[in-house]
């Protein structure tokens, strides 16, 4: 309950009792019988009952707003917090995958270091790249498909117009850099040179 209510809540019940008091004056004033001054008494005794009821009540209500602010609160402070831990930590699951390539990297290194064998070596890199290229795939990177494809401004980046016999203008005939989607979301745009 907000001040606001608690302080109307305060007027209604003094504005209560100085009604009371006025009847009790205006009454006392009056030769009352027994029996209606029994009957006032009783209704005086019922109003002051009802306004503890409602004392009581609107301090129940009060506690109950408190405690919801403070969980709502406590909600909030706890959903920011694992927000910050989620960014903070969202490369994760990435690296884990991608600590087993670096490895095999680091082993061909020193392999080949050894035996000198370029074609060990070789051999080891073309497997260390598929590996990577698999745990891409994992993660719904794909590459983009430039090269005899129409120029896209969304997922090419024009750095060159060259002239082609092969190709009608505005498509794509060399591809510089290659271009990245990852699930729906571009990534990167592959570098082109495009027909003119």
């Amino acid at each position: 309950m907000s001040q606001t209510d608690q302080a109307k809540t305060n007027e209604d019940e003094q504005t209560l009792n100085d009604q009371e008091n006025e009847e009790l004056e205006n009454m006392a004033d009056e030769n009352l019988s027994d029996e209606e001054e029994q009957n006032v008494e009783e209704k005086i005794l019922m109003d002051i009952k009802d306004i503890d009821e409602l004392k009581k009540n609107a301090d129940e209500s009060q506690q109950k707003l408190l405690r919801t602010q403070a969980d709502f609160d406590n909600f909030r402070r706890r959903t920011r917090m694992e927000k910050e831990e989620a960014l903070k930590y969202a490369s994760k699951g990435l690296i884990e995958q991608l600590l087993p390539v670096i490895d095999n990297f680091e082993r061909a290194i020193s392999s080949s270091a050894e035996t000198k064998d370029f074609d060990s070596l070789m051999k080891g890199i073309e497997m260390v790249f598929d590996q990577m290229k698999q745990t891409f795939d994992s993660e719904e990177l794909k590459p983009i498909e430039s090269i005899g494809q129409p120029f896209n401004p969304e997922y090419h980046q024009a750095i060159m117009q060259v002239e082609s016999e092969e190709y009608e203008e505005g498509i794509v005939v060399e591809e510089v850099q290659k271009g990245y989607i990852l699930k729906d979301k571009v990534l990167r745009p592959a570098m082109v040179k495009v027909s003119s």
